[in-house]
């Protein structure tokens, strides 16, 4: 998990944050959820990629989570509220 805060938007955002979060299963990346100019904010699953709606960081990492825990089979995931 990487997050900064930028001076400016990314160039297809309208929020001062650039991410990259990534979930990998041995040695796969197995979901990322990023930013990135003339793509948005977007998430890849596997082979497929979709943008998303960004409203914060933490409804972000929270998503995230629940992704991560969806795929483990797991349910929610401790760390959501810190």
């Amino acid at each position: 998990m990487v997050v900064w805060e930028v001076p400016e938007p990314v160039p297809s955002c309208g929020h001062a944050f650039k991410y990259r979060l990534a979930y990998v299963v041995d040695g796969t990346c197995a979901l990322r959820f990023d930013n990135e100019a003339g793509k948005g904010d977007h998430v890849h699953k596997g082979n497929e990629e979709r943008p998303v709606r960004f409203s914060s960081i933490r409804a972000l990492l929270e998503r995230f989570w629940s992704e991560v825990d969806s795929m483990r089979g797991e349910g929610r995931h401790e760390g959501a509220d810190d």
